[in-house]
């Protein structure tokens, strides 16, 4: 068993370093949104013209589909063999192809509905809403490149491929940063004369990231076994064919749980737009930099979990299926928490000396620093609910997950609506937390009837027993580090220092004092852990100095 989680813990590390180079090429991509374009109402409008493929994105490809994806190809592959395993890949790809590009046209030629529906509010600002129903259209193709490159990670995950498809996305954010930023710089001299807004050439670099993520994998896809296979005679014709109407089926359920979720970031869209001009920034940034560790090892956790938990329930091994989503959880928690209490209670210089420059304002570093910490609540839900949804695919119950999702998307909007008029732009990522939360422990409850039903032994007394050692050990870090936050900030404060040092040498200062904090947040999590005997955190960071040790062992030979 031990070697089972090992394989799990690998996997997902190797997921992870993909990971973390993408989300760090990803802050790059916000920095450059921050220096070029601030927090107003350029950035509004290309938040929202994003947001609406990207949601289509997150309901039809990277959610329902590939949750009940990988698991059907899993099991056709042990079952059936690989060459109808790479039959029903082709059909899928295909049939995704056709779905997503038909919607893609709807999308571009209803693009002024759509924005409408989103963020009417922005009719009352001239200009606004155009370059926001122009952006909405140029960014539509985006969404069958993605939903295609997201059907090709969950091919290559299925075969144990992890680090390509996940550095997929790093090429997805350095296409879109080279492309975007050299097109808005242009149109910084020129677009005026042309009748093109700056932040029109980053629109132009999504184009261009999906178009490389998509192409990227298909390499490895072919390395993979991947080919195209002509019916035979002996076998169904498509609509008929067995696997592909049972994933499709299981489609069903969850795509109803996600557009509940997708009617929830409707009315937070709405919500933050009647805000004033700059929520919607506010918002976005603070989601991106909680989006970090959630990228890094949740869903590279949950991408790394899945296979294994699908070919566990294939083969019947109910004590592996609820051993390995125990141990994953409890990863998620020894990881997690300590990151959510870094970006709750150091929010403010990590905004600050990631964004900090050009347009972006100390008066905006302030409150999405405020909405960051909202967000920091419920980051340890969400990378839980990205482990326990697709393990609930793969154990063939696709009812729990949607109505767990309906029930806490409508407490979501519920507590939205009512705290937004009272607190601000900011209730709507503590919203959003609470819901996340809510979601989790439905989820926690649900999986372990399904397991132990089957006979497994999937207990939450030593999950709760890890989440409150691991909250202390978060909260104990969180507090240390504020207070060496606050002197630091004196000793790098004041007009002098800044005119001492330069703007250079701020930024350096800036990055010093981050530096310092987070090195004494790893540094008070090992020891705490190693005092309490916190195994799940001590197995990380063992994990990760093996690696280390490794690479430099293979240097000197």
């Amino acid at each position: 068993m031990k070697g089972r989680d090992t394989s799990v813990l690998r996997a997902a590390g190797l997921m992870g370093a993909a990971t973390f180079l993408s989300r760090i090429l990803g802050l790059v991509r916000e920095q450059v949104f921050a220096v070029f374009f601030g927090a107003g109402n350029a950035m509004d409008a290309f938040i929202v013209a994003f947001r609406i493929p990207n949601l289509l994105r997150d309901l039809f490809a990277e959610g329902a589909m590939s949750a009940s994806f990988v698991p059907t190809f899993t099991r056709t592959r042990i079952e059936e063999g690989d060459r109808r395993a790479w039959r029903l890949a082709g059909l899928v790809f295909r049939i995704l192809l056709v779905t997503v590009g038909t919607l893609a046209l709807l999308g571009i030629l209803f693009a002024p509905e759509l924005v409408g529906l989103y963020a009417g509010a922005f009719k009352e600002i001239p200009g606004k809403f155009e370059l926001t129903v122009r952006m909405t259209r140029l960014m539509f193709p985006f969404f069958p490149l993605v939903a295609l490159a997201a059907a090709f990670m969950g091919v290559l995950n299925a075969c144990g491929i992890f680090f390509l498809p996940a550095f997929a996305s790093a090429l997805f954010n350095v296409a879109s940063i080279v492309v975007g930023a050299s097109v808005s710089l242009l149109l910084f001299r020129h677009g005026p004369a042309w009748g093109i807004e700056p932040i029109e050439g980053m629109a132009l670099g999504v184009l261009a990231g999906g178009l490389v993520q998509a192409l990227c994998q298909l390499p490895a896809l072919y390395k993979a076994g991947y080919r195209w296979h002509m019916r035979l005679p002996t076998e169904p014709i498509w609509r008929r064919d067995p696997a592909l109407r049972r994933m499709l089926w299981m489609m069903v359920p969850g795509t109803v749980g996600l557009a509940a979720t997708q009617v929830n970031i409707l009315v937070n869209t709405i919500l933050a737009t009647s805000q004033g001009a700059g929520a919607a920034s506010w918002l976005n940034y603070a989601f991106r930099l909680m989006q970090f560790p959630i990228g890094i090892f949740g869903v590279s956790l949950a991408a790394a979990v899945l296979p294994r938990v699908s070919r566990q329930w294939v083969e019947s091994d109910w004590s592996g299926v609820s051993e390995t989503l125990s141990r994953s959880l409890r990863q998620v928690m020894a990881i997690n928490l300590p990151a959510s209490a870094g970006l709750a209670f150091l929010g403010y210089p990590i905004i600050e000396l990631i964004f900090q420059y050009g347009r972006f304002r100390p008066e905006d570093t302030a409150r999405t620093a405020l909405a960051l910490a909202m967000y920091a609540i419920g980051l340890t839900a969400y990378s839980g609910v990205k482990v326990l949804v697709p393990a609930c695919y793969a154990m063939g119950n696709t009812r729990v997950p949607v109505l767990s999702s309906l029930f806490s998307v409508g407490v979501t909007i519920a507590l939205n609506m009512a705290m937004v008029g009272h607190l601000g732009y900011w209730a709507l990522a503590l919203g959003t937390s609470i819901g996340a939360i809510l979601n989790l422990l439905i989820l926690l409850v649900a999986s372990r009837r399904l397991i132990e039903a089957r006979g497994g032994d999937f207990g939450l007394g030593p999950l709760l027993s890890a989440f409150l050692g691991h909250f202390g050990i978060a909260l104990v870090m969180g507090v240390v580090c504020y207070g060496t936050h606050l002197g630091l900030s004196q000793l790098f404060a004041g007009p002098e220092a800044g005119g001492a040092l330069g703007k250079g040498m701020i930024a350096l200062g800036r990055a010093f004092k981050v530096s310092f904090l987070v090195a004494e947040g790893v540094f008070l999590v090992v020891i705490l852990a190693r005092l309490f005997k916190m195994q799940d955190t001590n197995e990380a960071f063992d994990l990760f100095a093996r690696k280390i040790k490794k690479k430099l062992s293979h240097r000197k030979t």
